[in-house]
């Protein structure tokens, strides 16, 4: 595996050694050695997965306090995925980045704890899927707003699809210390 690491610091792009042939694909998605000696040492409690349509767009979503760090992979279909350092006190606080995860590129995206992340999806449908240190707790779970102009993500969908609860999201000068 590859572990690349991107423009802030904590956010790693993970490229798996894939082996195709004629009877389909064989890849390792995970193996804590090789992720632990790459700087993620994470203890996995929940898997989650989503399937969404054309358009859709989901987040920005965090917990805090019981943050999670989120292993996210594409099995099906193509997103933007994104993430934006909500870490007060940080010196990438604020800024994001994105990348595409897809079913042709095989990539993962590794977003510590103290991010907010989101996606949408580039292609028809898309599942995704994800790896969390922490269990959902709804009662510390927050939305920034997907569109916050103070934040400034490059979405490459038009008019997405978003539910209530993000359209409702919180600005970023309006989240509360997340240290």
């Amino acid at each position: 595996m590859k572990f690349l690491p991107v423009s802030i610091p904590g956010l790693i792009l993970i490229e798996p050694l894939v082996y195709e042939d004629s009877r389909g694909v064989f890849m390792e998605l995970y193996r804590h050695e090789l992720f632990r000696d790459a700087g993620i040492d994470a203890g996995f409690v929940q898997d989650n997965f989503a399937r969404s349509t054309a358009g859709v767009l989901r987040g920005l979503h965090y917990q805090h306090p019981h943050g999670q760090g989120k292993l996210v992979f594409v099995p099906r279909g193509k997103i933007f995925d994104v993430a934006v350092d909500i870490r007060r006190g940080s010196p990438t606080f604020g800024q994001w980045y994105g990348c595409e995860l897809s079913e042709e590129n095989h990539r993962q995206f590794w977003i510590p704890e103290g991010f907010a992340h989101g996606y949408c999806v580039l292609s028809d449908s898309a599942d995704v899927m994800y790896k969390c240190t922490d269990y959902y707790h709804p009662e510390c779970e927050g939305t920034l707003l997907w569109n916050d102009p103070d934040i400034g993500i490059e979405w490459p969908v038009r008019k997405p699809l978003v539910s209530e609860k993000d359209v409702a999201g919180m600005r970023l000068k309006d989240v509360e210390s997340l240290e």
